[in-house]
């Protein structure tokens, strides 16, 4: 049905669809998932029938977003892989991932638990891990990561991050910059460094396999 539709409408429905999710993600993130539609309609400055027109229920609204937020853990993944410099695109990783997360301010963990059965994001899930092993064993092999490093340190990063409080956004995000600069110093490798407890599994056995993990 789209394939008929006037090019300039087809384009007006594809800004609105993405004023709509922009509008949602950011007020799902400070205001919660309990927002109402029409509040999400005022700022992204469309009519509430719009918004149900491009999703018929909030909860496909809200599906829709935190899709997004998985893809773009995977987008940057993708685009540390991409760097000619392994050690680069690992530290750019870090830095992405953490303030993605530091953006994202509980919004995932409100998603699972008042959809816990959604949908399946087990692929994009083992996608993102495979990657990050990926960016790991690049950065290990160019001499630049510390040997011990291993993915499940990548999933601590993650958790503690995920535990930064502060008083506002701006405060959060500055303090999630400083840990992911921390992080990216405590990776680095260096004759003085001493060598780390064992390791913590804190990745799914079955989500990867390889020495990548190992």
């Amino acid at each position: 049905m789209t394939a008929h539709l006037p090019h300039n409408l087809r384009s007006d429905a594809r800004d609105n669809r993405e004023r709509i999710l922009d509008a949602a993600r950011s007020i799902f993130v400070t205001d919660g998932l309990d927002v109402p539609i029409r509040e999400i309609a005022r700022r992204a400055d469309v009519g509430p029938a719009t918004v149900y027109r491009h999703f018929p229920t909030k909860e496909m609204l809200i599906a829709e977003a935190f899709t997004d937020q998985m893809l773009a853990c995977r987008s940057i993944v993708d685009e540390g892989l991409a760097d000619p410099d392994p050690w680069l695109g690992l530290c750019g990783a870090i830095e992405k991932l953490c303030e993605l997360q530091a953006r994202d301010h509980g919004f995932t963990a409100a998603f699972m638990s008042t959809f816990p059965h959604a949908m399946d994001f087990a692929a994009i899930r083992t996608a993102s891990l495979t990657g990050a092993a990926e960016l790991l064993g690049r950065a290990r092999d160019s001499g630049r990561l510390r040997p011990d490093v291993v993915l499940d340190d990548l999933i601590l990063m993650i958790m503690a991050n995920n535990g930064i409080h502060a008083t506002t956004p701006a405060a959060r995000l500055a303090a999630s910059r400083r840990f992911a600069a921390h992080m990216i110093e405590a990776f680095r490798a260096s004759a003085e460094s001493a060598p780390l407890p064992p390791v913590p599994r804190l990745v799914p056995a079955v989500a990867l396999r390889g020495p990548a993990h190992q």
